[in-house]
């Protein structure tokens, strides 16, 4: 009878060898393809947000949520407060599917794969519901105001107040964040960069919370006429934040920046 040959150790250690490397080379393809899924998962919930916002603007004579004497209060950072008496504020479209995960050390704030604790509680608080956990923010620069010149510190004129405006497709409504939004500057603390990458220093430093490395490199935004793409992590600056923001300021090409004048986390990401 004729015996049946085995592989030796040597056969099996090299197609143990062979599927190693493949599976080295396959790794990065299998991960870019996953990060790529979650960027897109990611702008149909804001193409979701672009409806939402637009039927609050719609049932408010095309106005954005009051602060100081409206829906919001004081806190202009809590755009939830305008929205959970007539949408749902516990679905899962609050969440980048890239940071759907409470901070390690559990922090109020988020990060780039991190989500954040909104504030003012939630409607209902007497059933000992807790506050949403969300990932996107609000651009700030958006509310209306009643007679107030200034709200925070930040003088009303450069508010958009309406959805009515002829430069809509650069102006941010709501996008990828570490915490509820802002209202950047140009210049100054709440316009500069964070030294290393989801740094929190605190709630006015407010570049910083849309500032984040969530889709290599880039940031998802929802515009003022409802589109949606990525934006790059240095190109934040060139937005029109508010009416009167000056889109050639410091943090730009056009107004002397040069690449190793930024964080050496955003050194390699692309000049703007």
């Amino acid at each position: 009878m004729r015996r049946e040959r085995a592989f030796t150790l040597i056969e099996l250690l090299v197609v143990i060898a062979i599927i190693a490397l493949l599976m080295a080379i396959l790794m990065p393809s299998l991960n870019l393809a996953r990060k790529q899924a979650r960027s897109t998962g990611c702008k149909m919930n804001l193409h979701n947000w672009a409806l939402i916002w637009d039927m609050y603007c719609d049932d408010n004579d095309g106005y954005f949520p009051r602060s100081l004497t409206g829906e919001l209060g004081w806190v202009r950072g809590t755009w939830i407060v305008a929205l959970r008496d007539k949408w749902s504020t516990r679905s899962k479209m609050l969440m980048c599917p890239a940071a759907t995960q409470r901070h390690p050390k559990n922090q109020e704030w988020g990060g780039s794969k991190w989500t954040y604790i909104q504030g003012q509680g939630r409607a209902g608080n007497e059933k000992g519901e807790q506050a949403e956990e969300c990932s996107y923010g609000a651009n700030c620069w958006l509310y209306n105001y009643d007679n107030q010149t200034a709200i925070q510190g930040r003088p009303t004129v450069n508010n958009w107040r309406t959805k009515m405006t002829p430069r809509a497709h650069n102006v941010p409504v709501f996008a990828d964040t570490m915490w509820r939004g802002g209202g950047p500057s140009e210049y100054g603390a709440r316009g500069d960069p964070p030294q290393y990458e989801s740094q929190w220093i605190n709630y006015d430093r407010e570049m910083m919370h849309f500032c984040i490395d969530r889709h290599n490199g880039f940031i998802n935004h929802l515009f003022l006429d409802w589109s949606v793409r990525t934006v790059g992590v240095k190109e934040l600056w060139k937005l029109e934040w508010h009416k009167n923001f000056d889109q050639n300021g410091p943090w730009t090409q056009s107004g002397g920046v040069a690449t190793a004048d930024w964080p050496k986390w955003m050194q390699r990401f692309k000049d703007y």
